[in-house]
């Protein structure tokens, strides 16, 4: 896990490794709660958005599964389509069962999903002893989702695409910027007097890449 504070607020951004979010998501009690999950570490989709999805909006097409999520669930006018996990489809396909293809899966609000996941984070937090878990939000399951496609080579542009982000000035501080704890421990793996680490690792720094896209907010 790695914390860094923010710049005006309280708190701490949070970025998960691979093995710390798999062991968020093994905490879901119940399919909708690990749907909640997959959908903000595994799809990057925010809090706003997970309580949105519908049957409809999950798509298999020439590029494989991918959810379609809509900038404004009324309209339908505007959207992107990040790709998904099989373990996403299977568990909406479930849930879909018996329900309109427009109604949402999970049938909640969104602060009912950030009790999820403290509730989660709370239970990791006593059994690892790591205080860490105690800024966890689910913000920073998205957080974790974007910089871990950079590092596993994703062209930026596509991931800005799937994560719905349109200003490439923020996108570079917020997420080009930092570094995943995988990224970390190959990183001081290469350096002979600290040990532990991957020695024959090698990681790019994502910020080496440089994309041309414009504007919007980042979050």
């Amino acid at each position: 896990m790695r914390l860094k504070d923010y710049d005006n607020d309280d708190g701490k951004r949070v970025w998960l490794s691979d093995d710390e979010l798999t062991r968020l998501i093994e905490q879901a009690e119940t399919p909708h709660q690990r749907l909640a999950f997959l959908l903000a570490g595994r799809v990057g989709l925010r809090r706003s958005e997970i309580i949105k999805v519908c049957p409809q909006d999950l798509v298999d097409g020439p590029t494989g599964d991918h959810i379609r999520v809509w900038e404004s669930y009324a309209k339908r006018d505007k959207y992107r389509e990040p790709p998904v996990p099989k373990e996403v489809v299977t568990i909406a396909e479930t849930l879909a069962y018996q329900q309109d293809d427009d109604e949402p899966l999970l049938d909640v609000a969104g602060s009912t999903v950030y009790r999820w996941v403290r509730r989660a984070a709370d239970a990791l937090e006593e059994e690892t002893g790591d205080r860490g878990w105690q800024y966890l939000d689910v913000h920073d399951l998205r957080r974790t989702w974007g910089t871990y496609l950079l590092e596993q080579g994703v062209i930026p542009s596509v991931v800005m695409s799937f994560g719905g982000w349109e200003d490439w000035d923020t996108f570079r501080k917020h997420y080009l910027g930092e570094f995943s704890p995988e990224a970390i421990r190959r990183e001081r793996g290469k350096v002979d007097f600290l040990e532990g680490g991957d020695e024959e690792a090698e990681v790019v720094h994502p910020g080496t890449l440089t994309p041309t896209v414009s504007q919007h907010s980042v979050n």
